[in-house]
């Protein structure tokens, strides 16, 4: 199941605590040095430091970063689906896959879950529900994202890739299993084994061929030690959490070097 690709190098700006000016600079620092894919979060308020901070929306951010950026593929880490109507995102997706595309391919990858910021849904009026009612939503949401996209006029560039984030075996694997092309979860190494296993065998229920499934991981507070052992368990994708205002672009040089090792550059 596990597939060996390039190991790409993700960056997660978070859209807190910063000006907007900041963060545009920050886009384009971050693509001029190499960075493979640009994330930012889809919340409505800050999720550490100051709770009424500076805080900017998700998606209107993506539409600017694809006409800011010129190479990197981009996205939410993750888009939250209870937030939108399911054939809304998928419009707004494609559009920005459009936007994107520079006269070929697009470089948006939809990135998505169930939600979990519990004063996301009471300040803006969405029911917050359960973990297992959010997912149900996401479940279905899916579907009509896929039926909507196959709908769209003019289609998407390409195939948008789908990235799926967390972990639950009973829900959120085994929508990995029937939509993913993309899992990220924050996974430890001594258990990224057994949740592939649960993938696969969800993959056999759901009757789809999971061999080209990209694994995506966290890099924020771990070693390269942990990073290594990540990598030898078929991760290819790494993402840093990156919060301004003073970003660490030393920090994301020393990733970019621990990748190009990886790729034999």
């Amino acid at each position: 199941m596990l597939l060996d690709t390039p190991v790409r190098l993700g960056v997660q700006l978070h859209p807190q605590q910063v000006t907007y000016p900041q963060i545009r600079d920050a886009v384009t620092h971050l693509e001029d040095m190499g960075v493979d894919i640009l994330f930012n979060w889809d919340h409505f308020f800050p999720l550490y430091g100051d709770r009424d901070g500076m805080h900017f929306e998700s998606w209107t951010m993506l539409g600017a970063w694809a006409e800011q950026t010129e190479r990197v593929e981009f996205g939410a880490l993750v888009n939250c689906n209870s937030y939108r109507n399911a054939d809304l995102q998928a419009d707004m997706a494609r559009t920005i896959d459009h936007m994107s595309a520079r006269g070929g391919e697009g470089r948006f990858i939809f990135g998505t879950g169930a939600g979990w910021f519990e004063r996301d849904y009471d300040e803006y009026g969405y029911e917050f529900g359960t973990p297992g009612t959010r997912l149900n939503d996401l479940a279905e949401g899916l579907a009509r994202i896929e039926a909507r996209w196959a709908k769209l006029n003019p289609a998407p560039t390409r195939r948008i890739p789908v990235m799926i984030g967390g972990g639950g075996e009973q829900k959120t694997l085994r929508l990995v299993a029937r939509h993913a092309d993309i899992w990220h979860s924050f996974v430890r190494p001594d258990g990224l084994a057994h949740k592939l296993s649960v993938i696969e065998r969800w993959a056999e229920k759901e009757g789809r061929d999971t061999s080209s499934l990209v694994i995506s991981n966290e890099l924020e507070r771990r070693s390269q030690d942990t990073a290594d052992t990540l990598y030898d368990g078929g991760t290819r994708m790494f993402t840093l959490g990156f919060g301004g205002p003073d970003y660490d672009y030393d920090l994301v040089t020393s990733w970019l070097r621990w990748r190009d090792a990886k790729n034999g550059v």
